[in-house]
């Protein structure tokens, strides 16, 4: 089964923030996305609604026709109640601080477990599919199965870091985090600084690899290359990986 590219919106509701009014229009841009082939859209709305709005959330639920997933810190009240009455197909739970520009770690699964646990059944009743962030840690993932996640979504930033210098290295704890999220049982996402140079290659190594979440690098790449062409150019990064 083909891995499913999610498109992160986050950038285009930056762009729209930053001048005020809608231009560009949000929702016509994710509905675009989706009629050009992508299978999902996500979205990371923070405290501060600089980029995403709660509002942009709740207007977009009923235009989507893929997956709808929703990021953020459940630490938040105000996210959770948002997940709860949105009802995505997936929540992914990411450790961020107030403030913090990027999501820059994965969660610390043995310290938060029962946190985890608790949270995750709040969304699992209601029936979201629930995914933790985390590193390519094989411990944090072992725990993670015990908070009762349905998938992880893996952080890649180290591996887009050390991609042009050693793809082998880059990819290999990456590989190793994924066997065993797969003896586990664990479904696998992976998402941050994924582009059209590294893609391909991490794709092609992990197996299982449900779905890749993709903002910050497809969204500057749509500057030039036009946003239909660019979502086609990512799945087909996503589809030759014999």
């Amino acid at each position: 089964m083909a891995t499913k590219l999610s498109v992160n919106i986050n950038k285009i509701a930056t762009l729209r923030n930053a001048r005020g009014g809608n231009v560009p229009d949000l929702l016509k841009f994710a509905s675009d996305c989706e009629r050009y082939g992508a299978q999902g859209i996500t979205v990371h709305p923070r405290p501060d609604e600089r980029h995403i709005r709660y509002q942009d959330v709740i207007d977009l639920k009923p235009l989507l026709k893929t997956e709808f997933n929703i990021e953020g810190n459940p630490r938040e009240q105000k996210f959770i109640d948002l997940v709860l009455k949105t009802k995505p197909a997936q929540v992914t739970l990411v450790p961020d601080v107030t403030g913090q520009i990027t999501s820059n770690h994965g969660w610390d699964t043995i310290t938060h477990k029962d946190y985890l646990k608790d949270v995750i059944a709040l969304f699992k009743n209601v029936g979201i599919r629930t995914s933790i962030f985390v590193e390519a840690n094989i411990k944090m993932i072992e725990v993670a199965k015990e908070t009762n996640t349905d998938r992880i979504e893996l952080y890649t930033e180290s591996y887009a870091k050390e991609y042009p210098t050693s793809k082998e290295e880059a990819i290999a704890p990456f590989v190793i985090a994924a066997n065993r999220a797969n003896e586990l049982g664990l479904g696998i996402n992976a998402g941050h600084d994924l582009s059209l140079e590294n893609l391909n290659y991490f794709a092609k190594n992990i197996n299982g690899l449900l779905e890749v979440s993709i903002g910050h690098a497809l969204i500057s790449d749509a500057i030039y290359l036009g946003i239909e062409n660019t979502i086609q150019l990512y799945l087909r990064q996503l589809k030759n990986i014999l």
